[in-house]
């Protein structure tokens, strides 16, 4: 259970992380400004940090990446470890660079990332931003998190794993990763909301977790076992019947969501095609994509695994489904994993 950092009516505290003087007093001031947030601390380095969160409580870290000493992509771990529950948002420049530190810190657990702009270019658009993002990881499902259920219903034999997710997504999934052995071979296909740009990053993050080949789908490439797909960041990964098979193609269909891509196609194609053999998961993020979906495998017979509320950065997409009576369970990413695992042995 995540920790309580202050009374209800109290809101909540972010810590700043950064070793320029300017950012932090920018960030400050947006934190500040909002009338929704404290600034419980600023800070230039990563050993200050570690130290303030030894001592005090906060629900949010903005940290930057590139800080005197220890890099804040090298102290990130140490850092969620000593906040005790806070989430972390990567406000850092050094995200724009490219994607591949952006995927590793989100691989290694920070809750977003967001390009931080050069000393002098702070303006009410990047604050407006920095606020929504404050806005999304600081319990805005705090509602249904109180009421999360954790069923645990038997599940069928499958053919094929589907995980849908977006914010929070990228560490779940590595953590799920961790728990299903290579011998499991069933073919995996991913739906993650990302940019286009950071697919083939993606791709190879997914491919170190998960310890077996995956590629960005392509139209028409065939389903394999053994193998990770994952959507472009442009369209949706759907699935078609093959003699003997399936393959992937590719769509740019609306969604009802609005998402692109989606997790609903992806699900609703794989129940036309396997029917009751099919084992959905859906991890953190943000909506109710994945719900309809969700309806679609569970109408087909097949078996549907949500992330619990406690664990996910966000309890959108998977409390929908719980909170819809589609979920067959409702678990920690490494308690999927040792479920996908097991059903996959028993298959």
């Amino acid at each position: 259970m995540r920790p309580s950092h202050a009374p209800t009516d109290a809101p909540p505290r972010i810590l700043i992380v950064d070793d320029s003087a300017v950012a932090r007093a920018a960030l400050s001031r947006f934190v500040s400004g909002s009338g929704r947030y404290v600034v419980a601390g600023a800070v230039g380095s990563a050993d200050a940090a570690l130290a303030f969160l030894r001592a005090e409580r906060v629900d949010v870290v903005l940290l930057d990446l590139e800080l005197p000493g220890t890099s804040g992509i090298e102290a990130l771990p140490a850092l969620l470890s000593a906040g005790r529950g806070a989430r972390i948002l990567v406000v850092s420049g050094s995200a724009a660079e490219g994607a591949a530190v952006t995927m590793r810190a989100l691989a290694l657990g920070a809750a977003d990332t967001l390009v931080k702009p050069v000393a002098n270019a702070f303006a009410s658009r990047f604050g407006d931003l920095l606020v929504g993002r404050l806005d999304l990881l600081t319990g805005g499902d705090a509602a249904t998190r109180a009421q999360a259920p954790r069923p645990r219903a038997p599940a069928g034999a499958f053919d094929v794993i589907a995980i849908g997710a977006s914010t929070g997504g990228i560490h779940a999934l590595a953590t799920l990763f961790a728990a299903v052995p290579v011998e499991m071979t069933r073919p995996i296909l991913v739906t993650q909301h990302l940019p286009t740009a950071f697919s083939p990053f993606f791709a190879a993050q997914v491919a170190l977790s998960a310890r077996r080949p995956c590629d960005v789908a392509q139209d028409r490439v065939r389903i394999r076992d053994g193998h990770v797909l994952v959507a472009p960041g442009d369209a949706h990964l759907v699935a078609v019947s093959l003699g003997g098979g399936a393959a992937a193609r590719l769509s740019r269909e609306p969604a009802p969501t609005g998402n692109l891509p989606s997790v609903d196609p992806m699900f609703a194609s794989l129940a036309t095609v396997y029917g009751p053999r099919v084992l959905a998961i859906v991890l953190s993020g943000m909506g109710r994509d994945g719900l309809e979906g969700a309806r679609a495998i569970r109408d087909a017979g097949g078996t549907v695994v949500v992330q619990d509320a406690d664990s996910s950065v966000v309890w959108g997409m998977p409390g929908a489904i719980a909170g819809a009576g589609l979920a067959n369970a409702v678990l920690s990413p490494a308690e999927i994993g040792v479920y996908a695992a097991s059903i996959g042995r028993a298959a």
